[in-house]
């Protein structure tokens, strides 16, 4: 076989444009002509952008989110407040559908499904990977791209807003539930102290049994925070395997306090409760030491719940944002309930170590001393549910949104859309034109050469 090399003479293929010119030109006009009449033609497309800020984790820190990391609830996280989740939400069918709805179409029949219209007419990204979300829309007018690009925004405030409220409603209603049941054992309580008060004709301990009781108070107002934790994780509990339903069971087989990390950091817990305790029994609030104990145990507590979110988001292989905050809730609550029955007992067992310094004491006295210290836990634990549910109440009432709105949904100008752009359609146009002219001319170069 031989190999016939081709080559081509570009000085002469442009002699043959140039004395060709005129033609050229026109094929060249004509195309740009031809793309701008296009431009023209088809119909205009606008652009309108929103500018939002999402919730940080830990941004709404405070008292609420310390009781919270208190009671081993998480407090955020950053899988739960990733942008990326929010851009997800954001093209459900709850926040499209609306908007869908609302657009007149030519063809009802035609309507598109929200994850069409998501992806033709939304774009919706993370800036710079930062906490911000750029929505941008596309329209017919300007005012049809604003309000598509605000209402996606206004439509995803709202179902966090109905999911927010449902989810603290249902735990206000477990924690009322709670409440009543504390409240009548602390009524049963200290109704037997006053009866055995009456009946004995004891009022008041005698100063070394009053030494004694100053110590063990520690150890009493311990145990009672220590209830409140596993009552309030119990509701938190209840609250969310409500919301789970049929994916309960799944929920249930991660064995979050069979997990050897989870395991440890419960025990380092368990031994900072004692240790705090022991604190407590000499040293009030303010002091370094005590300050020192609480800030290690909060850290602790952070650690866990960080890790139950690990643990969870590792077995979990396909679920949305909404199921995964559920099971991650509901594992937060199954360890904040061990950390709890683990350390109540092992504050238990110290009490009972330092009660048996009481033998001595008439059995009067003892009997005195243990039915004053049930009547103080149960009230103890009954005003601090009470408080609980009221800060719930409060936080409802003033949930902040997950996100906020930084630069509302602009009107596009009516004399520039997004589509087409005429300058980048006549300069398609005219390279389209000079393709053609140059190909014309290498159809003449050839002929000349055969």
């Amino acid at each position: 076989m031989e190999n016939e090399e081709v080559t081509i003479d570009l000085g002469r293929v442009a002699i043959i444009m140039w004395v060709k010119k005129k033609l050229i030109a026109g094929i060249i006009v004509s195309c740009t002509v031809t793309a701008i009449i296009v431009a023209f033609l088809l119909p205009k497309q606008y652009e309108s952008t929103t500018l939002v800020q999402t919730r940080s984790a830990g941004e709404n820190g405070g008292g609420a989110a310390a009781m919270s990391a208190a009671m081993g609830v998480d407090v955020g996280s950053s899988s739960k407040n990733s942008p990326l989740n929010y851009m997800e939400l954001m093209k459900s069918r709850t926040v499209l559908q609306p908007i869908i709805d609302n657009i007149e179409w030519p063809d009802e029949k035609k309507k598109p499904e929200p994850k069409d219209f998501a992806k033709d007419v939304l774009k919706i990204e993370n800036t710079k990977q930062t906490n911000l979300i750029m929505v941008t829309a596309k329209g017919k007018t300007p005012e049809e791209a604003r309000q598509i690009s605000q209402s996606v925004v206004d439509n995803f405030l709202l179902m966090q807003t109905d999911k927010n409220q449902q989810t603290q409603s249902l735990l206000i209603k477990f924690l009322n539930d709670r409440i009543a049941e504390t409240k009548k054992d602390a009524e049963d309580a200290s109704q037997k102290f006053a009866d055995y008060q009456r009946e004995h004709k004891i009022y008041s301990p005698e100063e070394q049994a009053k030494s004694v009781v100053s110590q063990l108070n520690a150890f009493d107002n311990a145990i009672g925070d220590m209830q409140v934790q596993l009552q309030a994780s119990q509701a938190k509990m209840d609250s969310v395997n409500a919301q789970l339903g049929g994916i309960k069971s799944n929920s249930m087989n991660f064995q979050i306090n069979d997990n050897g990390n989870i395991q440890t950091l419960r025990k380092q817990i368990v031994d900072a409760e004692v240790a705090l305790v022991d604190l407590h029994q000499h040293y009030t609030d303010e002091n370094p030491s005590v300050i020192d104990a609480q800030t290690h145990l909060a850290e602790l507590r952070q650690k866990l719940a960080d890790e139950v979110n690990t643990v969870v988001a590792s077995d979990v292989a396909t679920v949305n944002p909404a199921q995964m905050k559920l099971i991650q809730d509901r594992a937060q609550a199954e360890a904040g309930i061990a950390v709890a029955q683990a350390s109540e007992a092992a504050v238990k067992s110290r009490r009972e170590a330092k009660e048996k310094e009481l033998g001595s004491f008439p059995d009067d006295m003892l009997e005195y001393m243990n039915l004053q210290r049930d009547a103080s836990i149960k009230n103890e634990i009954y005003v601090n549910l009470v408080k609980q549910c009221e800060q719930d109440k409060i936080q409802e009432a003033m949930e902040s949104m997950d996100i906020q709105v930084i630069d509302p949904a602009n009107l596009p100008d009516e004399d520039r859309p997004s589509f087409p752009k005429k300058k980048i359609f006549a300069a398609v146009g005219m390279l389209i034109g000079f393709f053609v002219s140059f190909g014309y001319a290498f159809m003449i170069y050839r002929k000349e050469m055969e």
